[in-house]
């Protein structure tokens, strides 16, 4: 049910927070306007159509407008109207001291925070003679707008996310100037104005372009805290060693070669990260300074020799692989490499990654329980990745890339890589590459080799919190905020926070109350000791519908859960919560999981459970479909109900059916199984079969899809067999027929049989028993015979599985004619596997029951330069002859042979059994 829950689009995520908002509406037609206003604050970057709500409330030239200082404006809107907007607004009448102008409150495709489309700013913002704070994060800038550079009164300045290539040097009038962000820009160099900045207090130019530094920096006489982690500087200028307020100094990822000995007499210095450069050699006392972070330098190695350009000419090239399915190794040497895996993976070993040859092996799991870590909130998207040797550790980053299946939904959440590392799970950084509109990559760069998967989670966002104190915002929900007082915690320590949305209608439809709604979900956790030392303050948003000014505090209820428990507990009364117009605050001293109710119903932590539970439920179908040319071979899946309509679809050209089941409801991982049941049985060797039942796991993001052979001991040539497939909840037990129908008995969320689709065998024709002896049927599909070996269906079935784009080759030295191929090749243009199928099994079908048949087919795989197949095929075939052997030998039908071990001639043969 977490689709319904969670998997609306953006679009109607809005239209549903609109109706729950009916103040909204109000603006829009132009009755209550003033209930948009909070005090001095006025949040147009809430809901859609902030720009002609300001206009309306412009031209209504109210009073209160005009003692608003707070301002919040999405630039989320047509560029032309929100230029028009900005001009029209009378900025030299307002009294604003904060001016937020940003983007990033929407998400891509890739589920990345989108731009806003300001580009400049009107003359008239000059006007603004009050202004503190200025924030145009999330816009498409490309330089800094000359209005800025007259507002004398400005303290903060936020340009992060945006297009700047360089900052004037008319930045440097800025007199009362104390907090500016440029990260993630196009900086290449800073003007030498900065340095008069005399009032600066922090400064953040990360993730840029800067290759220097101006010496004017030192004159920062005021700065705390400078960022310039992420660009590409090679060295710092001496002037840095002049900052005596500096506390903090972040210079991770650069190419530094060395920094000025100084730095380690900097008398307010409390951390200097220098990880991730190319130092060599550092002075002694930065090195034993403990508040210097190096890791990810190589400290004490030698510098490599000068490259001569005759050097350079023979530098080889670095090697590509492109590995087929029957390949599960490759060597890496330290020239490097690029390798494509035939399972949807890219590796990128630099050249240096190892200093002696390492082959690496790798396999594709499918995603069990054990292998698979999810919260309650993750989705799974991708398979199980392993990567050996696991202990290794390569001397540079190795890139890998790993195929995922593309999420419905994106709203708030985000992909990333998950790894396994000493017996636990961590997620890494990051970065999505779109090569098709389906077709998505997960990038990241490890050092160490493990298991890796791609999840979808919440956005997360998390900061290291050090003792003076800070703040942490939600990027995905806007005024979800935690602020961390000073004095709060001794050692800096990692705090995260992840925030989960549920669907108004759904909690109406669970609780029976039109008026009932909940704020989002929110969860804080934090490393070190459990408690801090100071309360910190939570913030979290109103539930839709309800404002700080009509609220009934009866019917307001803090809810709290502290994992692995799952019980939620009312602690309203044991906390003091501050209402404002649109938040609720309330402090606590350690972390876990928060959520604000309002309803008239008093037993809310009952209800918190099933609403919880709800959260991770998926309405899901079951569905069994019968290959239209061979009804021996049935496809089995479970998906989400969304997706039954456009799978079938898709299906019914191949398959026999649809039979999808009736509505059951599933948790994420949670693990089934099929059974055959009245005369239908597997006809398959597989690691996921126990006793004839097919094992599941339900990940809603992937396909879920089971393929298996069906037999019978009825005799079809008398009548067509009908029999059934059921599915049951939990492992696979070891009797399943006792328990079936008493499962049937009750139907429920916890009832173990979920549902069952008949399968129906045809009758067979007289011409198609093949048959040695009465009583004895063989499958059409069964080739040679008892004595030199039998190819089953399944067995074929894992041939065709090897061959990969070898399957042409093999058909032609079988003696298939070209022009079948290409009939093939046309029929199953988008299916690869469908072509191989198709080929090995009607080539199978023309020579079942024909002397040779076997050998002909080890003959042509050799002949492709398939031995490895080949060497399977008679692996099997012996096995069988063993079988064969030993059943003679158990019915009598055959001396033993004294030389064959464990037999005795003097023991007389057991009686032939029935």
């Amino acid at each position: 049910m977490a689709a319904a829950l969670e998997g609306l689009e953006p679009g109607e995520a809005t239209a549903e927070d609109a109706a729950e908002r009916p103040a909204v509406q109000a603006v829009g037609s132009g009755i209550g306007t003033p209930s948009l206003l909070a005090g001095n604050q006025l949040n147009l970057d809430l809901y859609p159509g902030g720009c002609r709500r300001l206009l309306h409330l412009c031209a209504q030239q109210h009073l209160q407008l005009l003692q608003v200082e707070f301002l919040r404006l999405s630039t989320h809107e047509d560029p032309q109207l929100l230029e028009d907007t900005l001009a029209q607004v009378p900025w030299s009448l307002l009294r604003l001291r904060s001016l937020v102008l940003k983007g990033g409150q929407s998400r891509g495709a890739l589920g990345a925070c989108l731009h806003g489309t300001l580009t400049t700013l009107p003359a008239g913002l000059s006007g603004l003679t009050r202004l503190a704070h200025l924030d145009l994060s999330f816009n498409k800038l490309e330089t800094l707008p000359a209005c800025v550079l007259k507002l004398r009164s400005l303290d903060a300045l936020l340009l992060s996310h945006n297009r700047l290539s360089e900052l004037p040097e008319a930045l440097g009038t800025l007199p009362t100037l104390t907090f500016l962000i440029v990260t993630h820009n196009y900086l290449q160099r800073l003007p030498t104005a900065l340095g008069s900045l005399s009032t600066l207090q922090r400064l953040d130019l990360s993730e840029n372009r800067l290759d220097t530094i101006p010496p004017e920096i030192g004159g920062l006489s005021s700065l705390i805290e400078l960022n310039l982690a992420s660009n590409r500087l090679q060295s710092l200028p001496a002037s840095v060693v002049g900052l005596r307020s500096l506390r903090l100094l972040v210079l991770h990822s650069n190419i530094l070669t060395s920094v000025p000995a100084g730095l380690a007499h900097l008398p307010m210095l409390t951390r200097l990260d220098l990880r991730d450069n190319q130092l060599r050699d550092l002075p002694a006392e930065l090195l034993d300074a403990p508040f210097v972070r190096l890791q990810g330098n190589p400290l004490g190695k030698v510098s490599p020799p000068p490259v001569s350009p005759a050097d350079t000419l023979q530098v080889p090239e670095m090697p590509r692989l492109f590995l087929t399915s029957d390949l599960d190794s490759f060597l890496v040497t330290p020239n490097g490499c690029s390798v494509t895996l035939a399972c949807g993976v890219r590796l990128q070993f630099p050249a240096g990654a190892t200093t002696t040859p390492i082959t690496i092996h790798y396999r594709l799991w499918l995603p069990e329980p054990g292998l698979v870590s999810l919260g309650p909130h993750d989705f799974l998207l991708s398979g199980v990745l392993e990567l050996q040797p696991h202990g290794v550790s390569f001397q540079q980053d190795v890139s890998l890339c790993l195929l995922f299946v593309p999420p419905r939904f994106r709203h708030c959440r985000e992909v990333v890589i998950r790894t396994r590392s000493d017996n636990s799970w961590s997620d890494l950084e990051t970065h999505l590459e779109e090569e098709a509109p389906k077709r998505l990559w997960a990038r990241c760069q490890v050092l160490h080799f493990s298991w890796f998967l791609v999840v979808l989670r919440p956005a997360s966002n998390a900061c290291l919190v050090p003792p003076e104190g800070t703040l942490l915002c939600s990027s995905g929900h806007p005024g979800v905020k935690v602020i961390f007082p000073p004095g709060a915690t001794e050692e800096p320590r990692h705090v995260s926070m992840q925030v989960v949305r549920m669907a108004g209608r759904e909690l109406r439809a669970l609780l029976g109350e039109p008026e009932a709604s909940v704020s989002p979900l929110l969860c804080l956790s934090q490393s070190g000791p459990p408690s801090f030392l100071q309360p910190v303050t939570v913030q979290l948003p109103l539930p839709p519908g309800v404002t700080g000014f009509s609220l009934d505090r009866a019917c307001l209820h803090l809810l709290y859960q502290a994992p692995p428990a799952d019980t939620w507990d009312d602690i309203t009364t044991q906390v003091a919560l501050e209402l404002t117009h649109l938040y609720a605050r309330f402090q606590v001293t350690h972390f876990s999981w928060y959520w604000l109710w309002y309803t008239t119903k008093t037993c809310v932590g009952d209800l918190a459970r099933k609403a919880w539970e709800r959260l991770r439920l998926h309405q899901v179908n079951l569905i069994a479909l019968q290959r239209r040319r061979d009804p021996e071979q049935v496809l089995l899946q479970c998906l989400p109900r969304k997706k039954v309509d456009a799978t079938l679809r898709r299906l019914l050209e191949r398959y026999r059916g649809p039979e999808p089941s009736d509505t059951v409801e599933l948790f994420e991982g949670e693990k089934f199984f099929a059974a055959f049941e009245r005369g239908i049985s597997v006809d398959a060797d597989r690691p996921d079969c126990v006793s004839g039942r097919i094992c599941f796991v339900f990940y809603s993001h992937l396909k879920n899809v089971k393929e298996v052979y069906i037999t019978t001991a009825l005799d079809r040539e008398a009548q067509a067999v009908r029999g059934q497939v059921s599915f049951y909840r939990g492992s696979v037990p070891s009797e399943v027929p006792q328990e079936a129908e008493a499962a049937r008995q009750r139907k429920g969320t916890d009832a173990l049989w979920m549902a069952t689709l008949p399968i129906k065998l045809p009758r067979l024709r007289g011409s198609e028993r093949r048959g040695r002896g009465a009583g004895l049927s063989l499958l059409p599909l069964n080739l040679g015979d008892a004595e030199t070996g039998f190819l089953t269906q399944s067995n074929l079935l894992s041939v065709a599985g090897r061959l990969g784009s070898d399957w042409q080759a093999v058909a032609l030295n079988l003696g298939m004619p070209y022009r079948e191929l290409q009939r093939i090749r046309h029929d199953f243009r988008d299916d690869l596997d469908g072509q191989i199928r198709h080929m090995l099994f009607s080539w199978a079908e023309r020579q079942a029951g024909q002397p040779g048949a076997v050998g002909l087919l080890i003959q042509a795989l050799e002949q492709s330069d398939r031995q490895d197949v080949a060497e399977e095929v008679r692996a099997i075939l012996e096995l069988g002859r063993h079988k064969y052997q030993d059943s003679i030998r158990r019915t009598g039908l055959a001396h033993e042979d004294p030389t064959l071990p464990g037999s005795s001639a003097s023991q007389p043969p057991e009686p032939a059994q029935a």
